[in-house]
């Protein structure tokens, strides 16, 4: 531990060098160049880690590979023989971190409170070797202080967000104490929300709203959710499938975000009363244009909202990046290739069915083709596509616009959904027109949109006339490239998992590092059920149909199952035994 009675020595890349070369990350020659620049460069201040990272030296520790800022932070740990850490905001207390030491110290020392308890309170630096702000923290805080070593870059650019983030809540919250007298009786749950007003335009507010967006866009966030509660508002971010709490906000700050939500949604800010629907369009911190569907519901605290994340590389996606399999691609392709029929695609909410469905269109919808979509609602906003939003309220419903489609000459129409008996039906009468007709359902498996279309009321000999597959779909998380483990093969339970599937040389667990958020997994890809219909599986749709029959037959032809599926992309080493039964049917 650093003494207040030793001098600061900030660190200088010179005597940095030789450890770098005796653990092999650089050359001699690069430590050469790096030294020559460092010392013709103007003596700007800045770290020598960061600098020696911007040469893009190759990284003599993982071939192929340029040398890091954070490789060389990890080894500058090790080197001193402190913790490393990569910072993780969302596992920073902001409220409580932020309080414990002014910006402006924070920024002189170039360090960061990013954990504090009873204990002791973890505070990051990049410079080991200055420890003269020690004692005075020591004797304001009243606890130990725990010192850990962290990238530089990261230390001033959180430092910097979540101290204004910090400093918008404290003043939108004063601002409210300023501007509303305390009520003389406590309201009741359900008269709360709207007893009182916040000013969605405030400067603080919309600082608040607009770091939520570029942290979600940093964290990878499919969805960002802002519930209200009694006392506090939480906010929360789905990464790769899971909800991880981000911030909680005082109640009425809650209720000003939701309403600058709804303003930049161009949704009626005053109706609190019913759900509500709305989009903004904004760009994420590289200049990419991002797409966001809203939706509110009144709950029993106030207004909760939904902020879904449309990502429009999600259309310029390869299938092999979303997961699909060369037998996939074939039978998929095959199965797309058809002039005219239905193609359906099923699963539950969340399990990829846009990005699939996108993805497909992009790619059929070439010059000589007048595709049309139906959606409720659009989800992504595509030019090669006639996209056309159902509009319940004037009567604009999924069969009234397929009809209107039908007269707009079109080759392929999708629609987002078959909810009803008239769209099913409107969709198969498309099809016996000679139209592709593409659309989604909500059933387990494949085999199963059999048994769901004649629920809806579709007669068995339409289905047979009509229908050219069936695609489920699923999301499983895929394992960290950086920290994924090779773990013992029980051939009993991989028997008893996959026994069609050939058993593969090792498995791998997910461990969680830094880069996972210790989780594991980063990201997730698509596995995929694709049952092509046969003369043989046609023969098998009665009014009675035994799905069971059904889907031995499907995969006798070469269908594979969910589970199978995701057997093959634990065999690829790409996912987990456990992520795979998670998220698969049992067969």
């Amino acid at each position: 531990m650093q003494t207040t009675c030793t001098p600061d020595r900030p660190l200088d890349l010179e005597p940095l060098l030789p450890g770098l070369l005796a653990h092999g990350l650089i050359t001699p020659t690069h430590a050469d160049q790096a030294l020559k620049r460092y010392r013709a460069a103007p003596n700007n201040g800045v770290h020598p880690l960061i600098f020696l990272a911007a040469q893009q030296f190759a990284d003599l520790s993982r071939p192929g590979k340029t040398l890091t800022l954070e490789t060389l932070t990890a080894w500058l740990a090790r080197h001193y023989g402190q913790p490393y850490v990569r910072i993780d905001p969302l596992n920073i207390d902001v409220a409580s971190v932020t309080g414990l030491m002014s910006f402006a110290f924070a920024q002189r020392h170039q360090i960061l409170v990013i954990a504090a308890d009873r204990d002791a309170i973890t505070i990051a630096s990049a410079q080991p070797d200055v420890g003269s702000w020690e004692a005075d923290l020591r004797q304001v805080l009243k606890r130990p202080i725990r010192r850990v070593i962290a990238n530089p870059l990261e230390i001033a650019r959180l430092g910097s967000e979540l101290y204004k983030l910090a400093k918008s809540v404290t003043g939108a919250t004063l601002n409210d104490q300023k501007t509303y007298k305390a009520l003389p009786l406590k309201p009741s749950p359900d008269t709360e929300s709207n007893s009182q007003e916040h000013d969605a335009n405030d400067a603080h507010i919309v600082n608040i709203v607009d770091w939520l967006f570029q942290y979600a866009f940093e964290q990878r966030a499919s969805d960002i959710h802002i519930e209200p509660r009694r006392e506090q508002g939480g906010v929360r971010f789905r990464i790769d499938g899971v909800l991880h709490n981000v911030y909680h906000f005082p109640a009425q700050v809650t209720t000003a975000i939701v309403s600058r939500l709804k303003s930049l949604g161009r949704m009626n800010v005053a109706e609190k009363r019913k759900p509500q629907d709305g989009r903004i369009n904004t760009q994420t911190p590289t200049g990419t244009d991002v797409e966001l569907r809203l939706a509110t519901l009144p709950t029993v605290f106030g207004e909760k909202i939904v902020l879904r994340i449309f990502d429009p590389q999600v259309v310029l996606k390869r299938f092999d990046q979303l997961g699909f399999s060369v037998q996939d691609m074939q039978r998929w392709q095959h199965m797309t290739a058809q002039p005219s029929g239905i193609i359906l695609i099923t699963g539950p909410t969340g399990s990829g069915k846009t990005s699939t469905l996108y993805a497909t269109l992009k790619q059929l919808a070439t010059p000589g083709v007048n595709l049309c979509t139906l959606e409720d609602p659009i989800e992504m906003i595509e030019p090669a596509f006639n996209q056309m939003q159902v509009q319940p309220g004037i009567d604009l419903t999924f069969a009234s616009g397929v009809r209107a489609l039908l007269r707009q000459d079109p080759d392929i129409i999708m629609l987002g959904e078959i909810r009803d008996l008239e769209t099913a039906e409107m969709a198969i009468q498309a099809a016996l027109t000679g139209h592709l007709v593409l659309s989604t359902l909500h059933t387990n498996d494949a085999p199963s949109a059999i048994s769901r279309l004649q629920e809806l009321g579709i007669a068995p000999y339409l289905i047979k006339a009509t229908l050219l597959g069936v695609m489920a779909q699923r999301l499983v998380r895929t394992l960290c490239a950086e920290c994924k483990t090779p773990q013992p093969l029980s051939l009993s339970d991989w028997q008893h998992f996959a026994p069609t599937c050939p058993a593969p040389l090792s498995l791998y667990r997910a461990r969680g590092c830094a880069h996972c958020r210790q989780t594991g997994y980063s990201g997730r890809g698509g596995i995929y059920e694709i049952m092509l219909m046969s003369e043989k599986l046609k023969a098998l749709i009665t009014p009675d149909t035994d799905l069971n029959q059904l889907r031995r037959i499907a995969c006798d032809e070469g269908m594979r199952h969910l589970r199978l599926a995701g057997a093959y992309q634990v065999a690829a080493g790409t996912t987990t035994l456990e992520e795979a039964f998670r998220v698969t049917p049992h067969v």
